[in-house]
């Protein structure tokens, strides 16, 4: 069996490296503001841009409609979203075809 690990709410470079040097598979940046590990797009862009091929990037949302996908898409390029909220299978498949990324949805 094969196992993937995420390590998600990253928002340093600090805590980025920390994450891809102990092999992430995934690495998440949370933009939900009711968070304490939320980011913004300034904020997650440079992290972002330090990871290249060495993990795939997750945005994290919290029933983010789509303007807020939108600019999370074009700030950070994510490789996957990560659905947190009341969304029904019917907005995940509507998120997936909008944006063509792989949907992560939480249960």
């Amino acid at each position: 069996m094969t196992f993937l690990v995420k390590i998600c709410g990253l928002s340093t470079p600090e805590t980025l490296d920390v994450a891809l040097d102990a092999g992430a598979d995934m690495v998440g940046f949370v933009f939900f503001p009711a968070s304490p590990r939320h980011v913004s797009f300034e904020t997650a862009r440079s992290p972002a841009s330090r990871i290249k091929d060495r993990a795939r990037k997750v945005a994290l949302t919290v029933n983010a409609d789509d303007a807020l996908l939108e600019n999370i898409v074009a700030a950070l390029k994510p490789d996957m979203l990560q659905l947190h909220g009341h969304e029904t299978p019917e907005r995940v498949a509507a998120v997936r075809e909008r944006f063509g990324l792989p949907v992560m949805k939480v249960l």
